[in-house]
C-alpha cells in the first residue's frame, strides 16, 4: 500500500513494531525477547506513541474529520499496549505475556496501517497533510 510521505515515519515505526511483534509471538527465548522489545519500545514504540496521541490524531481532528470511534480504538489499543509492557517491567519475563503483546502489537499496527491511516489520507487534503507530516517530523 501506497502511504503518503507525510505519514512515511510512522509506517516505518510500524515495520520495526511488526518485526518484534513476529518475534514475541514466534521465538522460546524468553530473556532475548525481553531485551529486544524493552529496547524497541525505548528507541521507536513510546515516542511512536506519543507522536500519535499528542500531534497525529489531535491535528486529524482540528483540520479533518476525525471519527470518535477510531480516536477511541488507538487510545484503547495504546493503553493496552502500555499496560502489557508495564506488566513485563514489573513482573518480568515470561512466554505467555510476551507472545500476548506480540499479539496485541501486531493488530494494532495492522489497524493503523489498513483502517487509520488510509482514513486520515483520505479525509485530509494535501496542505492539512503537509501540515501534519511538518508536525510528526517536528516531534520526532
Amino acid at each position: 500500500m501506497k502511504r503518503s510521505p507525510e505519514l512515511t515515519p510512522l509506517s516505518h515505526d510500524h515495520h520495526q513494531a511488526l518485526f518484534v511483534a513476529q518475534r514475541l509471538r514466534r521465538s522460546d527465548q524468553i530473556g532475548e525477547l525481553t531485551a529486544e522489545f524493552e529496547r524497541f519500545w525505548v528507541d521507536h514504540g513510546s515516542d511512536h506513541f506519543r507522536i500519535e496521541e499528542e500531534v497525529l490524531l489531535p491535528m486529524w481532528a482540528a483540520l479533518g474529520n476525525a471519527q470518535p470511534e477510531h480516536v477511541a480504538r488507538i487510545a484503547r489499543e495504546h493503553l493496552a499496549i502500555r499496560a502489557a509492557a508495564y506488566e513485563l517491567s514489573v513482573d518480568g519475563p515470561d512466554l505467555e505475556p510476551l507472545r500476548h503483546l506480540g499479539e496485541l502489537l501486531a493488530a494494532h499496527v495492522r489497524y493503523e496501517e489498513r483502517t487509520l491511516f488510509p482514513l486520515i489520507e483520505d479525509d485530509l487534503g494535501a496542505a492539512a497533510l503537509r501540515q501534519v507530516g511538518a508536525a510528526v517530523a517536528a516531534a520526532g
